[in-house]
């Protein structure tokens, strides 16, 4: 696994921060793992077969938003 990184994603009232890591997936070759310092926020993203990133995993509600914004904090700390 790779080291873990901050990174903050842009809530409907707040920015909500956290830390992110790549994460080990077996049906994806690429996937990154965010979870909220408050415990509120957990997300996993992961690239498809079409190397679109793509929500696999996490808590509901989320933002739509948050899946390009985690994947560019990710691809800045690769």
């Amino acid at each position: 696994m790779e080291q873990q990184f901050d990174a903050t994603l842009t809530g409907t009232d707040s920015e909500i921060d956290g830390t992110a890591q790549q994460i080990t997936h077996a049906d994806y070759s690429e996937a990154f793992e965010f979870r909220s310092i408050d415990g509120t926020l957990h997300l996993v993203i992961a690239k498809d077969q079409d190397g679109e990133w793509i929500r696999i995993d996490g808590t509901e509600p989320y933002l739509s938003s948050w899946i390009d914004e985690l994947a560019e904090q990710a691809a800045s700390h690769a």
